[in-house]
């Protein structure tokens, strides 16, 4: 059976930072690359990281370049999301994902079966 548990949200003030986790059980992470996306209420669901399945490449969406980074723990069958720099836009819930796909400027989310519930962030003053 496949799980992913997320844990790490909460609230924070513009500029902040948070780490999301996600611990994941009925496979082993390091055959599959792994991805982060979030989704506001009314709004399509969004990729916002990747990290493919040796852990060689890492892809990020525009509005979180440089601000977000993704990792795993192979030992440890989990994966994080550093964000950094936080900005009121940023406020959603986020899911984190197993497996996805890169091809010609574009990562492909994998279907609902493989995402977490999700954590809420909250990003205010």
């Amino acid at each position: 059976q496949l799980q992913l548990t997320e844990a790490g949200g909460g609230m924070v003030q513009p500029g902040g930072s948070l780490t999301l986790s996600c611990r994941g059980s009925g496979y082993t992470l390091s055959n599959y690359a792994i991805s982060w996306s979030r989704q506001v209420p009314g709004k399509q669901r969004e990729f916002v990281a990747g990290l493919n399945w040796n852990g060689d490449s890492t892809y990020y969406a525009d509005s979180v370049k440089g601000r977000f980074t993704v990792s795993k723990d192979n030992t440890k069958n989990t994966m994080f999301l550093q964000m950094n720099s936080l900005i009121r836009e940023d406020t959603a819930v986020y899911s984190c994902n197993m497996g996805g796909a890169y091809s010609s400027g574009t990562y492909y989310l994998p279907s609902s079966d493989f995402w977490g519930r999700g954590t809420q962030v909250t990003v205010s003053s």
